[in-house]
């Protein structure tokens, strides 16, 4: 029997507790969390917000007593604040509502680091102001909600996956919203003219209740206690009851640094493909480990729910079985990511072609793309709508490198495809023999996604 001790409540913590239980249930498996409630759904919270979930109680998935059933003991408000490798031993605070508190000192025989991430704070004067807002926690969710129910006015400053869905929920509870970026573009996960596909549609639908203010950063908030408005570098003052800071998150791994533990080069926790790290017994799944690109075989992050659940199943099977010679792998990832604002959907898989021309700059690889807008289903279908999808591939060998899809219709299914198509490592000429589905309610009779691929088949053959 092992005691093996899990850090971390929302994601990769849960799913390494319960899958390793389910493996070997007569291990003693502890799970440790700073918050005041476990296992939820994070990426639920902008739906909460905006009203399309009723109760935030929706999305916890499992609670406690739920985990005290399987066997798995669940402390909460423990905050880790020093691992001792040598000692086999982490230290945590506790702390209760009146603000007591103790410092305990537990042993493991095998420890896994599912710390997550935090958000990034971007150094802004007065950046402390109430009514200023991150969303990471459910507490967060719960308090922007508040406040949004309040307000008539806000800004959100950042333009990515999180910006999009709270300007969502947001503009669907009748606030006005300024958007502030410091990028050229909104969504710069996308390459630029995708980008604009999707601001373009948010003005057209939304012109009257968003406006963007774009290659320009808050540097200070205004207000003396309360959030009352904020000035850009480039002189514009803005003014808003309230403010979400959504310009990314950042890996937890200032504790693992500090014991020891190995970085990698995005500033995540290292591990190999069986999430192990450079010290025996210490694992680490989830957002505050770093990944491999499986296009261009280096590290990458993303913080993303479907990795850390994949990634705490792995760690909860090799942790039992590994002494056995028995392991499961994780080998990397794509990057693959979707979102939507209303129903315009947004969705991207392996590289983009400004990061394939980056990555061509060590590489043989050249990098060729092809941009096609099609109707999703057949044009006589009254339901069919507009989306446009972009394909990138390498001229030199024909190798599929990623593909992005924005619109109405049916976008993000192209991508599933992709996806595959990428995982095994397909050419362009042989993406054209795939047997895709075909019915006039579900696609054209040449899918967008082969009308792409036959532009670089033509670029290729060149």
């Amino acid at each position: 029997m092992k005691k093996i001790v899990i850090i971390g409540g929302c994601a990769a913590g849960p799913k390494t507790a319960a899958k390793t239980k389910r493996v070997n249930p007569d291990n003693k498996v502890e799970l440790y969390t700073m918050e005041n409630m476990i296992s939820y759904s994070a990426c639920g919270m902008p739906y909460y917000i905006k009203g399309t979930i009723p109760s935030y109680q929706n999305l916890i998935i499992r609670t406690p007593e739920d985990f005290k059933k399987q066997g798995i003991d669940v402390f909460l408000n423990h905050k880790c604040t020093q691992i001792l490798p040598d000692e086999k031993t982490v230290v945590f605070n506790t702390f209760k509502e009146d603000g007591s508190g103790e410092t305990k000192r537990v042993e493991y025989d095998e420890l896994v680091l599912c710390v997550g991430s935090k958000p990034y704070t971007p150094k802004i004067k007065n950046i402390n102001l109430e009514n200023i807002f991150h969303l990471k926690m459910l507490d967060d969710g719960i308090k922007i909600k508040e406040k949004m129910e309040k307000s008539k006015s806000a800004i959100i400053l950042g333009g990515g996956y999180i910006a999009i869905e709270i300007l969502e929920a947001f503009v669907k509870n009748g606030l006005q919203v300024t958007i502030v970026e410091r990028n050229k573009e909104i969504m710069s996960q996308f390459d630029p003219e995708i980008s604009a596909i999707i601001k373009d549609y948010i003005i057209k639908r939304d012109g009257k209740q968003v406006d963007f203010i774009m290659d320009d950063e808050i540097m200070e908030f205004i207000g003396t206690k309360e959030f009352e408005g904020a000035v850009t570098r480039n002189g514009r003052i803005l003014h808003a009851d309230m403010c979400v800071i959504a310009a990314g998150v950042v890996p937890n791994a200032e504790l693992a640094r500090e014991a020891g533990i190995e970085i990698g080069i995005t500033g995540a926790i290292k591990t190999d493909n069986r999430m192990r790290t450079n010290i025996p017994h210490i694992w680490a799944a989830g957002d505050c480990t770093e990944e491999n690109c499986l296009i261009t075989k280096k590290p990458m992050y993303a913080a993303l729910g479907t990795i850390a659940n994949k990634q705490g199943r792995v760690v909860g099977i090799n942790v039992n079985t590994e002494e056995k010679g028995v392991f499961e792998a994780f080998d990397g990832i794509l990057g693959s990511a979707v979102t939507s604002y209303f129903d315009f959907s947004m969705s991207t898989t392996g590289l983009t072609e400004t990061k394939a021309k980056i990555y061509a700059k060590n590489t043989n690889v050249e990098p060729i793309s092809a941009l096609v807008t099609k109707r999703d289903k057949a044009g006589y279908m009254p339901d069919s709508k507009s989306i446009t999808v972009k394909l990138i591939a390498d001229k030199r060998t024909g190798e599929l490198l990623g593909a992005q899809a924005v619109g109405a219709g049916d976008a993000d299914k192209r991508i599933y495809t992709v996806t595959s198509a990428l995982k095994a490592n397909l050419t362009v000429n042989e993406f054209l023999h795939l047997d895709l589905t075909y019915s006039p309610a579900f696609s054209s009779t040449i899918d967008p996604l082969l009308t792409a691929a036959y532009k670089l088949k033509e670029q290729i053959d060149k």
